[in-house]
């Protein structure tokens, strides 16, 4: 009995011990911004989940993830290939192409630092970052740049009517690339 009284005082101190560790872990203050790291910003650093505790912005852009992910992407990107090299001409067109259409809301660094892209709610993507995760495969972002954002609630605009397949993988190719500076790339 003297056995059984110990075992279960033990296991409450323990138990008691554990509330009180998350009790304080849940008042500390933030970590302080190391600059941005590619492996993990400071979004994914916070206490971000739970039910009923996900950001607007964080679950639209889960979203279209989520999607994918279970039911891949539209037909017509299925199986999608980039047609395009990765050699310098074409990502200097890639790069152009970038500074045309996306550099102003998702920034020339891919980081959403444009000005009008400060604005939108949900914030542009991190390109930057996304593009080295393994969701970024060539149909994913074929969908995400030409079918746009609007079936997500955000708003990226569709490029489908604006750009061509190959232009699309030139602009991948850009981004692959770790978004060269341009007026570096382009002089002779």
């Amino acid at each position: 009995m003297r056995t059984l009284l110990t075992i279960f005082l033990g296991s409450l101190i323990v138990a008691l011990g554990f509330a009180a560790e998350d009790a304080v872990r849940s008042q500390t203050k933030q970590p302080a911004s190391r600059g941005f790291d590619y492996w993990q910003p400071d979004w994914m650093v916070r206490e971000l989940w739970g039910p009923g505790r996900i950001p607007k912005g964080m679950m639209v852009r889960l979203l279209r993830h989520t999607v994918y992910m279970q039911h891949g992407v539209p037909k017509e990107y299925a199986k999608a290939r980039s047609t395009v090299s990765h050699e310098p001409e074409s990502i200097t067109d890639g790069g152009k192409l970038y500074g045309k259409h996306c550099a102003s809301c998702h920034g020339r660094d891919g980081m959403g630092s444009g000005d009008p892209g400060k604005a939108l709610s949900p914030s542009p993507a991190l390109l930057a970052y996304m593009i080295r995760r393994p969701i970024s495969v060539d149909e994913y972002l074929l969908w995400s740049i030409a079918d746009g954002g609007a079936q997500f609630e955000s708003k990226m605009p569709t490029f489908k009517d604006k750009l061509s397949r190959d232009d699309v993988w030139r602009i991948v190719a850009y981004m692959r690339a770790g978004f060269p500076d341009m007026k570096i790339r382009s002089k002779p």
